[in-house]
């Protein structure tokens, strides 16, 4: 089954409750190879940490259901 993804490489972004993190760039995302596997993101926020995200718009841990929102 073909996961549903939210966000690729060079989407800017925004989390809608850790607004001191400021506005980030996706710069990496991993795929599991295993039927059932996670995909992840990592984003470079504006505070300069790197943060993980579970990418898969069909898991409920999901970056877009815990407050990721692309900017237009």
């Amino acid at each position: 089954m073909r996961k549903r993804l939210y966000l690729r490489v060079g989407d800017k972004v925004t989390h809608l409750k850790y607004t001191i993190w400021g506005d980030g760039e996706v710069v990496e995302e991993k795929h599991s190879t295993l039927s059932g596997g996670f995909c992840f993101v990592r984003v470079l926020f504006e505070d300069g940490n790197e943060r993980s995200f579970i990418n898969d718009m069909d898991h409920e841990c999901c970056c877009f259901y815990s407050g990721i929102r692309i900017l237009y």
